[in-house]
């Protein structure tokens, strides 16, 4: 037998910079322009913020002398799916992109997702900048290079970890959000705070009216917060082997409660229903002190956040979903539980927590 080694080893830099401010649309294609990441880009961008910023933003491409194409999917995590993929990546075929382009990824979260998906594979991997235009995609989803697309089968089942080459966030984009997803960001903002940061928790229990009336250096503060603790993560464990499991408190449960809610039941309402049972299932087990909390569940009430799932939803199939979620190993459910605010809990080094079927059926069954 004879045998041939190939060597890959190779020590790769995928850093980049996340710039953060007011105003900052009009710099991405000078940056560009400067920098020659690529040859041509192509901005992907969802049907509401196409129409409210995306000929804005094309234009200030093309007259800074960047070749550019916008293409648009319909708005809604009922579209982050295979089926828009396909259709991104034939539209691209269709106006010649080569390896030799770069993906503007322009909206909230289901746009960075499928956007960084579609850049991963298309001609076997793009660069992609990310600009994200919500509050939950500035401090979570357009930072750590998670992609993917849902399934009938859950959230983010199909994917890839792509990282950005570099993401630009403009707070004036959060001005035409409505209060409703404003609260929706917040619920990773407090997240943040309950996993990595008592202070940032704090500050929101603080500036709440700040946020709600999108101050600048409110909002500047929250995504700048998040953004280091993500960042730190992410640097951390890059592919979620272990550390990166924190960033999931809430979503265990709360991704099946978008599931099965056909995503009527928003990202940031789920997650919000999700921290709530996840945490009375840390005060079950001995994790974390009842005074905290009820800390947790008063700043979400102040927010205006859910706190409680819907009756309508079956328990047995909310369990049955959750053992798709990709922390699950062997069929059981594993979730990440907080010690107290700022510090999450460990058992024998690890972050992902075994949890008993019936636990989560008292727990979730007593709402």
């Amino acid at each position: 037998m004879k045998k041939i080694k190939v060597n890959l080893k190779k020590i790769e830099d995928r850093s980049y910079d996340i710039l953060i401010g007011e105003d900052i649309l009009k710099k991405i294609p000078l940056d560009l322009k400067k920098e020659k990441p690529a040859y041509s880009y192509v901005i992907i961008s969802d049907s509401v913020v196409a129409s409210l910023y995306g000929q804005k933003l094309l234009r200030a491409f093309t007259s800074s002398g960047l070749n550019s194409h916008i293409v648009s999917f319909p708005a809604g995590e009922l579209h982050k799916n295979r089926d828009t993929k396909a259709r991104i990546e034939d539209e691209m075929s269709k106006l010649k992109i080569g390896r030799d382009s770069c993906v503007i990824a322009f909206g909230g979260g289901v746009v960075g997702d499928v956007a960084g998906f579609v850049s991963a594979t298309y001609n076997r991997g793009i660069p992609y900048i990310q600009v994200p235009t919500t509050l939950v995609a500035a401090v979570d989803s357009s930072i750590g290079g998670k992609t993917g697309v849902d399934t009938p089968h859950g959230k983010n089942l199909i994917g890839t970890f792509y990282q950005p080459w570099r993401v630009y966030i403009d707070v004036i984009t959060l001005r035409t959000l409505h209060e409703k997803e404003m609260r929706e960001g917040l619920a990773e903002v407090i997240k943040y705070g309950v996993i990595r940061d008592e202070k940032l928790f704090e500050y929101v229990e603080k500036n709440i009216d700040h946020i709600f009336s999108f101050n600048s250096d409110a909002l500047i503060h929250i995504i700048k917060s998040g953004c280091e603790i993500k960042g730190q993560v992410v640097e951390l464990d890059e592919k979620e082997s272990n550390l990166r499991k924190i960033l999931n408190f809430g979503h265990t449960i709360g991704h099946a409660i978008e599931n099965l809610s056909d995503y009527k039941i928003s990202h940031g309402e789920a997650i919000s229903i999700g921290m709530v049972a996840e945490g009375k299932i840390a005060l079950e087990l001995g994790f974390w002190k009842l005074d905290e909390f009820e800390r947790l569940v008063s700043l979400f009430k102040r927010t205006g956040l859910p706190t409680k799932p819907p009756d309508s939803l079956d328990l047995s199939i909310m369990i049955n979903t959750m053992k798709l979620d990709k922390k699950a190993r062997q069929g059981k459910i594993e979730m990440v539980l907080p010690r107290k605010i700022g510090e999450m809990g460990e058992v024998d080094g690890n972050y992902g927590i075994r949890i008993e079927e019936k636990l989560m059926t008292r727990i979730l069954g007593s709402n």
